[in-house]
């Protein structure tokens, strides 16, 4: 039985998913982010139980096959950005829909519905705040991060940075207080 969970975004939610599994000894097959597949099916009080128990930590257990979809592009999408040594080399669009197996209009179409943002503007969210943790970081320079990040040119990541963050990223490097988005907030 596979339950969807909603703003599983880290590896920190991964863990507190786990904790309140072991904790109400429902046992799981696998743990990956925004879901999980449990050994068997669990009654509604176990169900209720542990969407309580989640929920304190800001996770919604997902009944709505629309939102579990949307879920699922989320979750696509911070792992492709945030979790995978490089991006896809193919277009986006063509990766979503193969992975999901799911005609690309039709995601985007209700991610936007739910969402109330486009799939690519999800996606620039995402390489941004990416690209914000590597300037942190301190260890590549602007021409090799627009580089890994897929982007055409350091100018070209530049205006997309003031664009997104209303700072330049030397002037965002140079900030005492950097500050990122969490990864749910996006």
């Amino acid at each position: 039985m596979k339950l969807y969970i909603k703003n599983m975004v880290s590896i920190r939610c991964k863990l507190v998913v786990k904790s309140e599994l072991e904790r109400l000894n429902l046992g799981y097959k696998s743990l990956e982010l925004g879901e999980v597949e449990l050994e068997q099916a669990i009654t509604d009080q176990q169900r209720n139980a542990l969407r309580t128990a989640l929920l304190t930590y800001g996770l919604v257990v997902m009944e709505d096959k629309r939102s579990v979809l949307v879920e699922k592009i989320k979750t696509l999408i911070i792992e492709m950005v945030h979790y995978s040594d490089e991006l896809p080399d193919v277009n986006y669009s063509v990766y979503i829909s193969e992975k999901l197996n799911y005609n690309y209009t039709y995601l985007a179409n209700l991610f936007a519905e739910v969402k109330g943002t486009t799939i690519e503007h999800f996606i620039i969210l995402h390489k941004i705040e990416k690209v914000k943790e590597l300037i942190i970081y301190d260890e590549l320079s602007l021409t090799e991060i627009a580089s890994l990040m897929q982007y055409s040119s350091a100018a070209h990541l530049s205006k997309q940075f003031k664009k997104i963050t209303g700072l330049t990223p030397s002037y965002f490097k140079q900030m005492k207080n950097k500050r990122r988005n969490p990864l749910e907030d996006l």
